[in-house]
């Protein structure tokens, strides 16, 4: 595995995320998909198989305009990882339960009315704002597995 491949499918597979994540992703799905049940697992399996193919999408002219050479098993690998610790990861309850043992509990709260200093209005009100802890905490976990998947899709 070379270092320059490493990072340009990290790169590749960063900027995916970001619009999977945020762009590809329906509102029904960024809402459903920590539900309890089988419409919260469905709601949030067809968030990743976009986000995946998402990934693909950008990640294969990248590898073909660079010259990268990825094996087909290294893809399905590197993606299936990301895929499976996304999908645990967007279950929501899953990362907050994370976040309690790790300590993490109150940050995870961060931004929400949950929390004891969240953000209000001159009226008393919770304040619209952009990003809570849960969602920081959601996206450095996904930043990891992306590492992982990016150092599997090199080096297999």
């Amino acid at each position: 595995m070379s270092v320059s491949t490493f990072a340009a499918v990290f790169v590749a597979l960063y900027v995916a995320h970001g619009l999977g994540d945020h762009w590809v992703q329906t509102s029904h799905q960024a809402a459903a998909k920590g539900q309890p049940g089988w419409a919260g697992r469905l709601a949030d399996a067809r968030h990743v198989t976009t986000l995946t193919v998402t990934k693909l999408i950008v990640l294969l002219p990248v590898a073909a305009v660079l010259g990268l050479h990825l094996s087909a098993l290294g893809l399905t690998l590197g993606l299936g990882v990301d895929a499976v610790s996304h999908w645990w990861a967007d279950r929501r309850s899953t990362l907050a339960w994370l976040a309690r043992i790790a300590g993490q509990a109150e940050f995870y709260s961060l931004g929400t009315p949950a929390h004891p200093a969240h953000p209000v209005t001159a009226e008393g009100r919770p304040a619209v704002h952009l990003g809570t802890g849960a969602y920081a905490l959601d996206q450095s976990f996904h930043h990891l597995w992306l590492l992982v998947a990016a150092l599997i899709t090199a080096a297999v």
